[in-house]
């Protein structure tokens, strides 16, 4: 179903008279929904199972409620936060007619007290007031989710997991040398192939063999680490042909066009793409907080001091440009980026250097979204030769 509702707030007209309401408020186990009926006076609140079916058959009976009070229901409206359970709900919702929509948590306003009551049945009433401000149009109240389609979804595991495993390669290797430095045992490389078949020939300082325990979690860790390394390479070839078998599918042009840039590689690309760069964002503000790369300002009375970064958007996105910011440095030496962060760390101070990095980060993004959506490439940036 067309969603023509905004993030910040809703652009349909809200007549509460035709309109069934209702907040959820999930657990593994059950649901806890709180609804607002036209025509009843009463609010309801039912728990059901972590059932599709069940909340949508209580929603067609708050719909017949209505009916029977002579309201006429043109529109059922459903809320949920973000969490564990993700979008799937939302899709099946709208696939039925039911108008659903997923709240940023942190976007709801809660009391500031230290200690403060936190039950499910007074997050609904939260979730309710929040929610009908929402839809009245009311700025500021509460903010949506950009729900995405399942393949949108789907576009994602790949990198992320691929990420997940590079970080797992560096844990197993941290460990098997942390292991040979407890014995002393130096010079070794445990990540070479044929590693394991040296194991028996190491030494201790005091020409001792390398104890039977410590040998065996070694040989775990290099048959772990072999799996590992495989996994990564058949994500990394499944990718790569994907992308030669279909090279305009989808956000595979936008990839293709962000790998050409020197100093991006496949992986820096997908990430961007598939987490960011393929959104409908409005401008480049939106870019830079959708990055959490805008200021914190801390202003009262004659105070006034940053903060720094608000940290509200994508860590995912934020940590690949801070990366990706320093390698432009190295591989894009000539572009108007670096000159304008060289002519502004001309002193040297680390300092200076740390906080302009960052602003570079955001810089280069707003730089890279243009580039994917207009086709305007930066000045002075070197590309690589676009494959045939």
């Amino acid at each position: 179903m067309p969603n023509a509702n905004g993030l910040n707030k809703c652009l349909t007209v809200f007549d509460q008279d035709s309109t069934v309401v209702a907040v959820v408020e999930m657990s593994q186990s059950s649901w806890l929904v709180a609804g607002i009926v036209p025509g009843v006076e009463r609010r309801p609140l039912k728990k059901l199972d972590s059932d599709e079916h069940d909340l949508l058959d209580l929603l067609h009976r708050w719909r017949d409620e209505a009916l029977k009070a002579g309201c006429k229901v043109t529109r059922i409206t459903v809320a949920y936060e973000a969490g564990r359970d993700g979008f799937w709900l939302a899709r099946w919702l709208r696939a039925r007619g039911v108008e659903a929509h997923v709240i940023h948590s942190s976007s709801v306003a809660v009391s500031r007290e230290h200690r403060r009551a936190k039950t499910d049945r007074l997050d609904t009433r939260l979730l309710k007031r929040s929610f009908l401000g929402w839809l009245r149009g009311e700025a500021n109240h509460c903010s949506m989710a950009a729900i995405p389609t399942l393949d949108e979804e789907d576009a994602k595991r790949p990198n992320r997991e691929h990420q997940s495993l590079v970080e797992e390669r560096t844990r197993i290797i941290n460990r098997m040398k942390g292991a040979l430095t407890r014995l002393g045992i130096r010079g070794f490389k445990p990540t070479l192939r044929r590693a394991a078949e040296h194991l028996d020939e190491l030494r201790t300082p005091n020409d001792e063999p390398m104890p039977p325990n410590t040998q065996a979690e070694l040989r775990r860790d290099m048959t772990r680490l072999c799996l590992v390394k495989e996994q990564i390479k058949e994500i990394e070839a499944t990718r790569n042909h994907q992308l030669a078998a279909a090279p305009k599918k989808g956000t595979h042009p936008m990839l293709r066009l962000l790998a050409r840039v020197m100093g991006i590689g496949i992986e820096t690309a997908d990430m961007l793409v598939n987490e960011m760069l393929s959104r409908d964002l409005r401008d480049r503000r939106a870019v830079a907080r959708f990055a959490g790369l805008t200021g914190s300002p801390d202003e009262s009375g004659k105070r006034r001091r940053e903060k720094g970064l608000a940290k509200a958007g994508s860590a995912r996105v934020r940590r690949g440009m801070i990366q990706l910011a320093w390698r432009w440095l190295w591989f894009q030496k000539d572009s108007a980026l670096a000159q304008w962060y060289r002519a502004r760390t001309a002193d040297g101070r680390r300092t200076t250097r740390k906080v302009m990095i960052v602003a570079l980060a955001r810089k280069l993004l707003i730089v890279l979204w243009r580039m994917v959506t207009t086709g305007e490439v930066p000045e002075g940036v070197v590309l690589r030769p676009a494959a045939s």
